[in-house]
């Protein structure tokens, strides 16, 4: 269950990072720029991180299976208009498409784990899934070249779609519905807007959305700008993204290995500590060996690798305590984690990396800035938050008391 659950989570990183090194021959074919092409990313994640409020709450009020069934199959869909777009303009509308159709499947498994897991149990099945979850950055943009190498860009697009329904179909063949019917919310309109509006007045929650967004926008920071370090300041080819995703995603494998293996015998809050720590002194002496003139392999992948290994072990504790604070609501909340953390995404892929990846320093800056912001975030929550925040007693009984 939980490989089929970690399937369903490789979706978003296999439709950002899959497309990368097709990005020249999109720009040769359509005739546009660098900047253009970096939209291919930044509309799909503006689409995702809207429909993302919607995922979550309709799961709560239809069922999880649904609704990761209907998005497979209109995910599919999508991959093949993106195939078959004629210019850059269709193109750019495929991807808002596949943005707002993709979270089904992403948002509603992380919810799954929960619905079946509790305690130490699910903070190892949450390990288990972002180890298998953190192959697909690594084999992404590998699989990307490969196909670039066989054919053409639009063979990506194929190939996502070919996934899809390989995902589809094992979940209509295993996965269970996970959310009975006396445990569903309303479906009205009205219900799901309030659920989400109610969920953002509480200050916990904000917080934890705060800690989750900037965590992930510190490698996203480096994902989002893999063509710049890979092209432009290494000088390597399409072929060789690898270099750079295979190593980060080593470390983000062994993070979660490490977080579900000592379950029950190091904190939650430790391990969020001790993950931000990590990534911001591997930042730090990532911009000292730049200062130094220090610009290639291996050097230029010390801030990359630690801050992989720092996310791994931030974020399925903070995933677990965020999904506990409205148990009968965790629907909604993975949409709201999800929301907050791609339209942080999105800002960052369209138009903090086309600022910054111009040196290494400044990709590393802003890195080790999210994951400062990530650190100050969290020690304020664990100092004011109430402790049944942090390790509630009885999650289906707990109503949230910090507001403003």
């Amino acid at each position: 269950m939980v490989f089929l659950l970690a399937a369903l989570t490789m979706i978003g990183p296999f439709t950002v990072d899959t497309i990368f090194p097709g990005f020249p021959a999109v720009q040769r074919e359509f005739a546009v720029d660098a900047v253009a092409t970096q939209q291919i990313v930044s509309v799909y994640l503006f689409t995702f991180a809207v429909m993302s409020l919607l995922h979550g709450p309709l799961s709560d009020a239809l069922g999880r299976k649904p609704i990761i069934v209907g998005g497979l199959a209109l995910f599919t869909a999508t991959s093949v208009f993106c195939a078959l777009a004629p210019s850059m303009t269709w193109l750019l509308v495929g991807r808002a498409l596949q943005g707002v159709v993709a979270g089904g499947g992403m948002i509603v498994g992380r919810t799954v784990v929960r619905d079946l897991f509790s305690g130490d149990t699910a903070q190892r099945a949450m390990s288990l899934m972002s180890m298998i979850f953190g192959v697909a950055p690594a084999l992404a943009p590998i699989v990307g070249g490969w196909l670039l190498g066989w054919s053409s860009w639009r063979s990506i697009f194929w190939f996502l779609a070919l996934f899809a329904v390989a995902i589809l179909a094992a979940v209509l063949l295993f996965l269970p519905e996970t959310h009975p019917a006396d445990r569903r919310t309303s479906l009205q309109p009205g219900a799901l807007v309030r659920a989400v509006v109610d969920a953002g007045r509480d200050a916990g929650v904000r917080r934890l959305l705060a800690v989750s967004s900037f965590n992930f926008a510190a490698l996203f920071t480096y994902i989002s700008a893999a063509p710049a370090i890979i092209v432009d300041h290494l000088h390597l080819g399409p072929g060789d993204f690898g270099w750079l995703f295979v190593p980060v995603v080593t470390m983000m494998i062994f993070g979660s290995w490490l977080t579900g293996r000592l379950a029950g015998r190091v904190s939650g809050p430790r391990f969020l500590t001790l993950g931000f720590g990590v990534a911001v002194v591997g930042g730090l002496v990532q911009l000292a060996l730049d200062a130094g003139g220090v610009r290639t392999l291996p050097w230029v992948l010390v801030g990359p690798v630690t801050t992989g290994l720092g996310i791994a072990l931030v974020f399925p504790i903070v995933t677990l305590v965020l999904l506990d604070v409205r148990p009968r609501h965790r629907g909604t909340l993975s949409s709201m984690q999800s929301f907050t953390n791609t339209m942080l995404n999105s800002v960052v892929a369209g138009a903090l990396v086309p600022l910054v990846s111009g040196t290494l320093a400044g990709l590393t800056a802003a890195a080790v800035s999210f994951s400062v912001a990530g650190w100050i975030t969290w020690a304020y929550h664990h100092r004011v938050a109430h402790p049944r925040v942090l390790t509630p007693p009885d999650p289906e009984s707990y109503e949230p008391t910090d507001r403003l």
